[in-house]
């Protein structure tokens, strides 16, 4: 992974000596709030319902085992000694104090690591494909650029005021793990025929109030172009993006405003002056920055069919074991190798957080396993890439004593959810309590194997912070009155196919939730063929059988009615 410079080193000591002063003089009142916000926010500090949040940026998911023992001690000696990994492949602290925010920040920068542009009205923190680098479908390693693109893009003086928020997701496999068309931009790497490398540029995607998919802006940008035509995107919408309104400021509204070819005329129209210009990469540059992400030592792979063999002997005489490599072990381009998620999403548990000696097992797990490395995901869990084939057995063990084994990766109770009406200051319901009501009703694990893939997530609102656009099965919470009711969504998904879930009728009390996904999923194991996933069964039956079962709709003399009366 990418190690600091010299340059590196002095640009973020002297943000945290320039955000101390910030903060210093905020507390000695000679800042008002209102001067302090935009300060604070582009260093990652948020003032939520209960007590500020700090987002610590994780640069495209990857941390190295003394990073994570790092975080772990601020999070014991400034938080309540728990973390919480978010859809942003962040770390988010809940609880710290201000004051104490420049001490967390300078301990971060000795580390390598900043909350520099987590939040505010500019590039964030970007992310990537979770298997990047390994992953046995990829065609090119996205890492070297994402990296380019943080470099590129930190305190960018041009961009470090945008009409809102702008967030870049890379992948260079063949399966989107990154939910590329749900960002501003969307970066797919490929190889073409010549084995030259190429940039499918994805933009104007998003969730929230209006969510939307993004549109293909260039299906193959050479890579050397990728800042230059990076930088045509940001100026177009530096300079058309709204700024009158705050819900129709992102670039998903100007694309949709524009529509996708003018909008690709205009970003063409600006790199004419931008091509080949001073941002051009070079073969040495992407070398330089390449050779941070060369593979570790791995060990020659030796016999793996006999290693395979061996693994599904101990899979026959344990359970356990054998439902953990289902579920949460996961193929690898490197041979005799795998990669294993460890899970964030036991029952009684919020889903993403982790504690701080949790942590520090989790980098314990890391170095004794896969090289010093954790990756985290935009599902909220966290992934040891590199383990061998014979040390899966011993990690499962190790993992499950420390309560990161629960087998559930992508199963119904490996749902996302945001903090929601408990932390977070924009919320207009709970989702935490939604979630453990989830785990709760499908903790049998038989059941839950049963129903297969399923991908549930929940929001507290609609910013949409765990992408409930895009569940299988989404949850929105709503406000009427001031009380907190929910809407169901069905059929999203992300990946290439990505399509945004529809609403299948009004907003219920919380209690009706649990069993309206009872409802549904009843509706699957009526409907289901051999081996079909939920969504496969919904896209072939369509979204009415749903509907119907959930809101007591029946067929009358060819029209629709009701036999539930309706909630106020």
């Amino acid at each position: 992974m990418y190690r600091y410079d010299a340059y590196d080193q002095a640009l973020v000591d002297a943000r945290v000596a320039q955000f101390r002063d910030q903060t210093r003089r905020y507390l000695a009142g000679e800042l008002t709030e209102e001067e302090f916000r935009p300060l604070r926010l582009q260093n990652g500090l948020y003032v939520q319902r209960h007590a500020p949040m700090l987002r610590i940026a994780i640069p495209y998911g990857l941390l190295s085992s003394p990073q994570l023992r790092v975080l772990a001690r601020i999070a014991r000696r400034y938080d309540k000694s728990y973390g919480h990994f978010s859809t942003r492949q962040n770390l988010q602290l809940n609880w710290p104090r201000i004051a104490d925010v420049p001490d967390i920040l300078a301990e971060l920068a000795k580390a390598g690591m900043h909350a520099i542009q987590t939040s505010g009205s500019c590039i964030r923190s970007i992310t990537a494909d979770h298997l990047a680098g390994i992953a046995a479908d990829e065609e090119v390693d996205p890492r070297p650029f994402a990296e380019i693109l943080r470099q590129w893009s930190s305190l960018h003086p041009e961009f470090s005021q945008l009409p809102r928020k702008f967030k870049f997701a890379v992948s260079g496999a063949r399966q989107d793990r990154a939910a590329l068309r749900v960002h501003d931009v969307g970066l797919a790497f490929y190889k073409d025929g010549d084995g030259e490398v190429k940039v499918r540029v994805l933009a104007g995607g998003g969730l929230g109030r209006t969510p939307a998919l993004a549109v293909t802006l260039h299906d193959a940008l050479p890579w050397r172009q990728l800042l230059n035509y990076c930088e045509a995107i940001l100026r177009v919408y530096n300079r058309y993006g709204r700024r009158d309104n705050l819900y129709k400021a992102r670039i998903k509204i100007l694309a949709q405003s524009l529509g996708a070819q003018k909008l690709r005329e205009q970003v063409d129209a600006e790199w004419a002056h931008l091509r080949d210009g001073p941002s051009t990469l070079t073969e040495a540059e992407l070398a330089r920055i390449g050779a941070f992400f060369a593979p570790p030592p791995y060990e020659a792979a030796g016999d793996e069919s006999a290693a395979l063999d061996r693994l599904r002997a101990l899979q026959a005489e344990d359970a356990e074991f054998a439902a953990w490599m289902a579920r949460c072990v996961h193929p690898h381009k490197q041979p005799g190798y795998r990669a294993a998620t460890l899970s964030l999403k036991r029952t009684g548990r919020a889903p993403g957080d982790v504690t701080s000696n949790e942590m520090d097992a989790i980098a314990d797990l890391a170095e004794r396993y896969s090289f010093g490395l954790i990756r985290s995901t935009h599902t909220q869990n966290l992934i040891l890439g590199d383990v061998r084939l014979d040390a899966l057995p011993d990690l499962w063990r190790d993992a499950r004593a420390s309560g990161l084994a629960t087998p559930n990766t992508g199963l119904l109770t490996d749902l996302i959810c945001c903090p929601g009406g408990d932390f977070c200051g924009l919320a207009n319901a709970r989702s935490l309590p939604l979630a453990q009501a989830m785990q709760e009703r499908f903790a049998d694990r038989g059941r839950l194997f049963d129903l297969g893939e399923i991908e549930l997530n929940i929001s507290g609102c609609i910013n949409s912070c765990s992408h409930h656009h895009l569940g299988h099965i989404g949850i929105l919470g709503v406000d009427k009155d001031g009380a907190e009711w929910y809407q169901v969504s069905l059929g999203g998904a992300q990946g290439v196919d990505a399509k945004l879930g529809e609403i299948i009728g009004r907003a219920v009390p919380a209690e009706e939730i649990p069993a309206i996904v009872d409802k549904i999923l009843a509706v699957y194991l009526d409907a289901r063929q051999l081996g079909e996933r939920f969504i496969d069964t919904l896209r072939r039956i369509g979204i009415e059988p749903f509907r119907g079962r959930v809101y007591g709709i029946k067929e009358k003399d060819g029209k629709k009615e009701s036999r539930e009366p309706q909630h106020a």
